[in-house]
């Protein structure tokens, strides 16, 4: 059963601030259904789309479960999860603003993924047959949803090319790049990312151990490309930290490389923002 809060609940959702001169790609499909409440829709079910909040850590849509409804978020944030025969859950994504979740259901019949919320959130819900009401009545909106499946399109592409990545640091580097791109689209900064899922879900979802995420955090953060404060990441140096995302050498290469040279101390900065003094290999 869904869990969802009811109207007495205090819960305040804030969205995000809309830029002064907004993105033509921006939220096109939330644009296109926040204005079916201020115009004549003809279609076979013209009742303006349910507004509905879900509450951190409650499951939106559940993987298996028959596709009845597609969702579009509002505000917040959701993980897409699939559970493997052995239990382990793999997540495969994450979604925020303008993203459309359940539409992997319309194959089958039913969603071949779970969706949680990772914050206080609100999505617009669509029931199928509104759904495809909306598509064949509104040309607007079919336009918008073509360009939002697009967009989600290229974003699996880019997820193919992070996980194609040798060392588990390359593919951190890639993962913080593309949150940093998708803060672009909703006009926030691309430099200062508040990150929404703690470090077991990006391990699983870059394929890599929880303590790994860690160490790579404090390795990214070590050669200035970023200061961390637990989930407050801001980007210092984005073109190195472009230049170390297309990196397939690993660091450990790296360090068995140069081993024969005589190499300093250097200070190192945890990945919850704490800073120690850590030796190097020295030659023998």
């Amino acid at each position: 059963m869904l869990h969802t809060l009811s109207d007495r609940d205090p819960i305040v959702v804030t969205p995000p601030t809309r830029p002064a001169h907004p993105n033509p790609s921006d939220t096109d499909l939330l644009q296109a259904l926040q204005s079916l409440g201020s115009e004549r829709v003809v279609c076979l079910d013209s009742a303006p789309p349910m507004r509905q909040r879900v509450a951190a850590g409650a499951t939106l849509l559940y993987e298996g479960a028959a596709a009845r409804q597609v969702c579009v978020v509002y505000a917040g944030t959701f993980k897409g999860v699939k559970t493997g025969e052995d239990g382990y859950e793999h997540v495969l994504g994450f979604a925020t603003r303008g993203d459309l979740l359940g539409y992997d259901g319309l194959a089958s019949g039913h969603y071949a993924t779970a969706a949680i919320a990772l914050e206080d959130s609100v999505v617009f819900t669509l029931p199928l047959r509104q759904f495809d009401s909306l598509r064949h009545g509104h040309a607007g909106f079919d336009r918008a949803l073509q360009v939002t499946l697009s967009r989600q399109i290229s974003r699996a592409i880019e997820l193919a090319e992070l996980m194609s990545a040798v060392a588990a640091d390359a593919r951190l580097a890639r993962f913080l790049l593309h949150l940093s791109a998708r803060m672009v689209e909703q006009g926030l900064s691309p430099r200062r990312l508040r990150l929404r899922m703690n470090r077991r879900e990006i391990a699983s979802h870059l394929g890599v151990a929880h303590e790994t995420v860690s160490r790579s955090f404090g390795l990214l953060a070590d050669r200035g490309y970023l200061q961390v404060d637990n989930r407050d990441v801001e980007i210092v140096d984005m073109a190195g930290l472009r230049a170390h995302a297309h990196c397939t050498r690993g660091p450990l290469d790296e360090a068995h490389k140069g081993a024969t040279a005589p190499r300093a101390a250097f200070t190192r900065s945890s990945a919850s923002g704490s800073r120690s003094r850590s030796p190097v290999a020295v030659a023998a």
